[in-house]
């Protein structure tokens, strides 16, 4: 229902449009994705802090920003989650799609919130109201019906229209709020300052006496802008209802996947790869029309029995027309006894492309990339026979210690792929870590290690990090001789979660000996570690 609001007034040059908002999007989105039930006492943390909680853990006094064992203490069936912006973003795309298949030209402003411009909508139901009402019913049939509508001129007064539900007393107005045209700036008028989230021009403002924007509205505009400037000429727009800012439209994405079917169904793999090359091509051309390059794959594959074969393929640089018939191709070989027949005719192949990057990005080199075109093939066709763990790739990630900064990944993955152990971010502080150069050599195993002082009493390093006496000999290894220390440097501490009982504390040295040889070396409790070797 619409608020009652004194009779329009003629005359605006602000765009009607219409603002959907989603309350406690962030929330909305972690219950229908985890299935929880709606009074689920929730909140979303995000660096030990609140970033967002339900009505019900705010009714036990749980607020943004508090720290977790604090919000623990307030409500005791909390349930705790970790903020992921990305479940936001996937969780509204079916929203907007709604939106989308009864008026177009929806921008998405932020997830939980959009705006539509409303006059070719309200011409084609026949009112603004209307309108609006399709929206409730189009949302309710997807299992949304906490959402709000404000319609006003132009999206700042259409947002506040929006978040004013909230503010209704009457019960059968709680969800649609239209201000008439013209009648925006009085609206708006009794916000205070701050909800043009400009502090700077909000502090000088108030020390000028205006409150409000409704006083902010009442000042000239060419005075606004000789003493504000550009920014507080804007500012004033929207608080006079003369929204300079339009309704962007959405672009929808692309259909960008491909399915072929078979009739009747194909039993060799020679002839499924022929018949796939057609749609592979087709598949490549779309993301290259759509300036986009495709880097990981899903691929499916459907038999006459029923079984279906899915896997994820992915590429180190990015897939052409060859590329993706060769994986449709080895994950048959892969789940097939023969190289050349099938134990059940494929119906249908799909590839959906899981990753896609800019076509900018991946540019050709100046010499081209031929070579690199070959290695990538080879190591690929490996992988697909012994595994896709078989072949592996050296990185270099965050770590204190040199073998936590190596790690291996499977060929083709990203450092970040969602299928491992995250890696760890190498740009972190990582207090102790090694400066460089780093040593070139680093034994997967740490060697077992003596050092001995010139009296052969090992050495050792008490609590205050002072040595027992200086390093004169040591060996690296059982079948190691006594090497003489030529020079030596340390130690410096390694203290690895000092609040936890698990935690590490270490000791580093490098030592030198008579050939000019350098090591890296591990001292604890009381027993000495090769940990690497410069060459």
């Amino acid at each position: 229902m619409t608020s009652a609001l004194p009779p329009a007034a003629p005359g605006t040059s602000a765009t009607r449009t219409m603002m959907l908002w989603c309350p406690d999007w962030p929330i909305t989105a972690a219950l229908r994705d985890h299935a929880l039930p709606a009074d689920t006492a929730l909140v979303l943390v995000d660096r030990g802090e609140v970033f967002a909680c339900s009505p019900a853990a705010r009714q036990d006094g749980v607020k943004r920003g508090l720290r977790i064992r604090e919000a623990q203490a307030r409500s005791a069936g909390l349930v705790t989650l970790a903020y992921d912006p990305s479940l936001d973003e996937r969780t509204f795309e079916p929203v907007t799609a709604a939106v989308e298949t009864i008026m177009p030209g929806v921008q998405v402003l932020r997830p939980g919130l959009c705006a539509v411009k409303v006059k070719g909508p309200s011409r084609y139901y026949g009112s603004e109201g209307r309108a609006a009402d399709m929206v409730f019913r189009t949302l309710a049939a997807i299992g949304l019906t906490d959402v709000r509508i404000g319609i006003a001129d132009g999206s700042f007064a259409a947002e506040h229209a929006a978040r004013a539900t909230d503010q209704l007393e009457d019960p059968d107005a709680d969800q649609l709020v239209v201000i008439p045209p013209g009648r925006s700036a009085w609206f708006l008028s009794s916000y205070p300052l701050e909800v043009l989230e400009q502090p700077k021009l909000t502090v000088l403002l108030k020390r000028l006496g205006i409150r409000s924007l409704g006083d902010f509205a009442a000042l000239g505009a060419a005075d606004v802008r000789n003493r504000f400037g550009v920014e507080g000429a804007l500012a004033h727009r929207q608080a006079s209802g003369l929204d300079h800012r339009d309704v962007v439209a959405r672009k929808p994405p692309p259909h960008l996947d491909t399915v072929a079917d078979f009739e009747p169904p194909l039993a060799r793999i020679d002839q499924l790869a022929f018949a796939f090359r057609t749609r592979a091509g087709e598949f490549v051309d779309t993301l290259r029309g759509a300036g986009l390059v495709c880097t990981a794959l899903h691929v499916s594959l459907h038999t006459e029995s029923g079984e279906v074969s899915e896997r994820r393929w992915q590429h180190p640089r990015w897939f052409d027309a060859d590329d993706v018939v060769d994986r449709v191709r080895w994950q048959l070989q892969g789940t097939s006894a023969s190289d050349h027949g099938l134990t059940s005719g494929i119906t249908r192949v799909q590839v959906v492309p899981d990753i896609v990057e800019d076509l900018g990005d991946h540019a050709d080199g100046l010499w081209g990339t031929g070579p690199d075109e070959g290695i990538h093939h080879g190591l690929a066709r490996v992988q697909s026979m012994l595994g896709h763990g078989a072949v592996l790739t050296a990185i270099i990630a965050g770590g204190r210690l040199l073998a936590d900064r190596r790690v291996f990944i499977p060929w083709g993955d990203a450092p970040s792929s969602p299928t491992r152990v995250p890696v760890k971010d190498r740009n972190q502080p990582w207090p102790g870590r090694l400066p460089g150069p780093v040593p070139a050599t680093v034994f997967a195993d740490p060697v077992p290690a003596v050092v001995v002082d010139s009296r052969g009493n090992p050495v050792d390093v008490d609590p205050r990090g002072l040595l027992s006496a200086d390093p004169a000999f040591f060996s690296a290894g059982p079948d190691d001789g006594r090497r003489p220390v030529h020079s030596w440097a340390g130690p410096w501490p390694i203290d690895e979660r000092w609040w936890d009982p698990k935690g590490r504390i270490l000791n580093r040295f490098q030592l030198v000996d008579q050939s000019g040889s350098a090591w890296l070396l591990l001292l604890e409790d009381h027993a000495w570690w090769v940990e690497a070797g410069y060459d």
